[in-house]
């Protein structure tokens, strides 16, 4: 059995981020810290603190001998998650350098409008193929941001497996050149600054030129409409969030964390990687997405930092694997999931006894032993964010005994506000807000945040500012919410409200969280602002689509089958059974079909998954018209 120990590093002893990561590696040096996967040997790797002091040892001084770099310039990284990112990070934080993360995923116009408005001079790509596509659109001529296209002078490729052109250099070479050209009896140069610390690990000595409010990244937001905005992030501002998120769900040094959403989603940098280095947690970074069942089996971790889609996707695989075995088993799994739910909810305080709690444990071992099993085995807390969490996802996860919590945040309050806990776990709400963070409502029920968490404002953008923080220090979220004391419950988001011709309002991310646990329906866009009724753009899932189309004997190939009458009626059946339980004004009327998934590479989705509804709206601007017409 497992023995939890605490070893959390105060907001005081760690002053900035840098310090940190200092102050862990003087604590822990011998302890695990990463474990990563060796694409050339197939094997998975681990590193203790002290062996990633000494790395950051190396990158810092490499990065010292860069011309022309001083605290404050921006300086960007387009990496999978892996330990390189935390070397290089490290490295320009203890220099006072601004650290800008982009989206691996993300289109090379977008990268490239980015690198130019934050003016970064300084870029680490993970391979020479990635940075010519960039480079093309660099080369495409300045964009509308406020930096300038030329600042950035040095490029650094991770992969390189051929030689590469200036500004572009390896990896491998830049760190060796540090090291060659470094005089061994300098008194000021990387190389003077560094001393062995516990173990023979190589730190330099004392902190860094930052202090705690001094800006530390700019991260980009995704944005659903314009360009994105760089939200200004201190050193306070990421580590009050970290303290006081610690303070709320506990974290151990025997944790493990698996690490898939990137670290240039700020759920992930804050919660995922300065969070288990505050609290001694190891973090082992998933392969691939499409890796990820493996991957769990593998690393067996103890939490688990994911957006709401995730755990769609296995409440979808789980529901179809059900729907096709024998009427005892599915009937098992119902019960099991109605027990567990009992039971949880007995636990919370908000149920009574009832004889369903003596069947709960029989039930888990049974029903739910399999699929914690898949999960690893040793699943501790699951925590959600970024989005809505659906209602029915958290009652299947949590009546299976499995520990989800949902929490709430922006990339603008660094990112999370409020979150639930084991011990208080409403999963109808989002939480209660962080200790030190204040909530209140304005306008419209719109939720406000004021506190240390709080961004210093959009870079260059002063009206983008000051539109969003007033000047008692509130941040106007654009969420609709409902308070109960600190528990914060959200009920929709301001500019996303559709008003029917009706005058009736409808949420419609409600309605498309609703269609898209349906596994034949892989993204959905529930559409009628001034419409008589509702109306859907649903994209298939790709795979059900060939069977479904023989069935209804149409061709699969021709795009005419999705416009096929009889299959749109059955299928707006299957919709109006979907969303049975919400209210009439609130009924899908008319479907529009299509194949083509909406995406980051084609524009219609940000790097962060959400749906760009006017782009999409604009893209599918035909079935959107034929949906009106239906409808008039």
């Amino acid at each position: 059995m497992t023995h939890w120990t605490k070893d959390l590093i105060s907001l005081e002893e760690a002053h900035t981020l840098d310090g940190l990561f200092q102050a862990r590696v003087g604590r822990s040096p011998g302890r695990l810290a990463y474990q990563a996967y060796d694409r050339h040997d197939g094997v998975w790797w681990s590193l203790t603190w002290g062996e990633i002091g000494v790395q950051v040892a190396r990158w810092r001084a490499a990065m010292t001998a860069e011309p022309g770099l001083e605290p404050g310039d921006r300086v960007a990284v387009l990496l999978r998650n892996c330990p390189e990112w935390i070397f290089y990070e490290q490295a320009a934080l203890s220099l006072g350098l601004v650290v800008v993360p982009l989206y691996t995923d993300d289109r090379p116009d977008n990268l490239a409008f980015i690198l130019e408005d934050a003016g970064a001079k300084v870029l680490l790509v993970q391979d020479a193929g990635r940075w010519q596509r960039l480079a093309l659109a660099l080369e495409a001529g300045p964009g509308s941001g406020s930096g300038s296209p030329f600042a950035l002078r040095r490029v650094l490729i991770l992969e390189a497996r051929s030689p590469v052109r200036e500004p572009a250099v390896s990896v491998e070479d830049w760190l060796g050149a540090a090291v060659d050209t470094t005089p061994a009896t300098a008194t000021n140069s990387a190389s003077a600054s560094i001393s062995p610390s516990v173990e023979g690990t190589a730190l330099w000595a004392g902190p860094g030129p930052a202090k705690p409010e001094d800006l530390a990244t700019i991260v980009y937001t995704s944005g659903t409409t314009g360009r994105p905005k760089g939200v200004m992030l201190s050193h306070r501002n990421v580590l009050s969030d970290v303290a006081a998120a610690l303070r709320v769900v506990d974290c151990y040094q025997e944790d493990v964390f698996l690490s898939f959403l990137p670290f240039s989603h700020t759920l992930e940098r804050t919660a995922g990687y300065y969070l288990p280095m505050m609290a001694g947690a190891a973090v082992a970074f998933a392969r691939s997405i499409n890796q990820l069942g493996e991957d769990l089996q593998v690393v067996r971790p103890t939490v688990l930092i994911a957006v709401p889609r995730v755990f769609e996707r296995v409440y979808a695989r789980l529901q179809d694997q059900v729907k096709g075995r024998p009427a005892p088993v599915r009937l098992l799994f119902r019960l099991a999931i109605t027990a567990g739910w009992r039971q949880f909810e007995h636990q919370q305080g908000r149920a009574s006894w009832h004889p369903l709690l003596l069947l709960a444990p029989g039930l888990r071992r049974l029903v739910a032993g399999p699929v914690r099993a898949r999960l690893g085995g040793r699943l501790r807390i699951a925590v959600s964010g970024g989005a809505p969490l659906s209602g029915e996802v958290a009652r299947l996860f949590l009546g299976l005994g499995l520990p989800l919590l949902q929490g709430y945040g922006l990339t603008e309050t660094s990112p999370v506000v409020s979150v639930n806990s084991l011990a208080a776990n409403d999963p109808a709400s989002v939480g209660q807000a962080l200790p030190g963070v204040e909530v209140s409502l304005g306008e419209r029920d719109e939720l406000l945040v004021r506190g240390p968490i709080v961004m210093q404002g959009y870079w260059r953008q002063p009206e983008a500012t000051e539109a969003i923080l007033d000047a008692q220090g509130w941040l106007h979220t654009g969420d609709q919410a409902r308070l109960d004391g600190r528990r914060i419950t959200i009920t929709g988001r301001i500019k996303d409200i559709l008003v029917l011709s009706n005058g009736e309002k409808v949420p419609p991310v409600d309605l498309e969280q609703a269609l898209c646990l349906d596994p034949l329906f892989e993204q959905a866009l529930v559409v009628g602002e001034g419409w008589p009724a509702l109306g859907a753009l649903l994209v298939l899932n790709a795979e059900r689509w060939p069977a479904l189309a023989r069935d209804y004997g149409l061709n699969p190939a021709d795009p005419a089958s999705l416009r096929d009458p009889r299959l749109l009626r059955d299928l707006l059946k299957q919709v109006r059974g979907v969303l049975a339980t919400f209210p009439g004004h609130a009924k899908i009327r008319r479907l529009a079909l299509t194949l083509e998934p909406w995406t980051v590479e084609n524009g219609l989705l940000t790097p962060t998954l959400k749906v760009k509804r006017a782009e999409v709206m604009r893209s599918l601007a035909g079935l959107v018209e034929q949906l009106r017409a239906a409808d008039a």
